[in-house]
């Protein structure tokens, strides 16, 4: 059985900084992107990082970039998101997801590529 759980959401004021993980079970690391998603009351999911777990090689969506870093530790099985800067626009709640690394893309704009998804963490940045 593939389980994701998502956790380290929390309260930060505007340039502070918090540490997602995703602990996955289930899965082949090999075989494996894991990426994290941020939805808004009333929006759409949107993705924002994505990460494939056989070669570590991260992906941002721009809002994120340079502040954001995805990583993973296979011995683990957890993938982290380091969030850095962070600003009242990136209050949402975040979810991890895991996808086939050849159908994953890169662009992070279809949850379709997803096969398995954690629970969300909420996570609030104040002003």
């Amino acid at each position: 059985e593939v389980q994701l759980q998502a956790f380290g959401g929390g309260l930060v004021q505007a340039g502070g900084s918090l540490r997602l993980s995703c602990l996955a079970s289930g899965i082949n690391f090999d075989d494996y992107a894991i990426g994290w998603f941020r939805q808004v009351p009333g929006k759409e999911r949107e993705g924002i990082s994505c990460i494939n777990l056989s070669d570590g090689r991260g992906y941002y969506v721009d809002s994120v970039k340079g502040r954001f870093t995805i990583s993973r530790d296979s011995a683990k099985s957890a993938v982290y998101l380091q969030m850095n800067n962070l600003k009242p626009e990136d209050t949402a709640v975040y979810y991890c997801a895991a996808g086939k690394s050849w159908i994953v893309r890169t662009t992070l704009q279809s949850q379709d590529d997803y096969d398995y998804w954690g629970q969300g963490t909420q996570v609030t940045v104040s002003s």
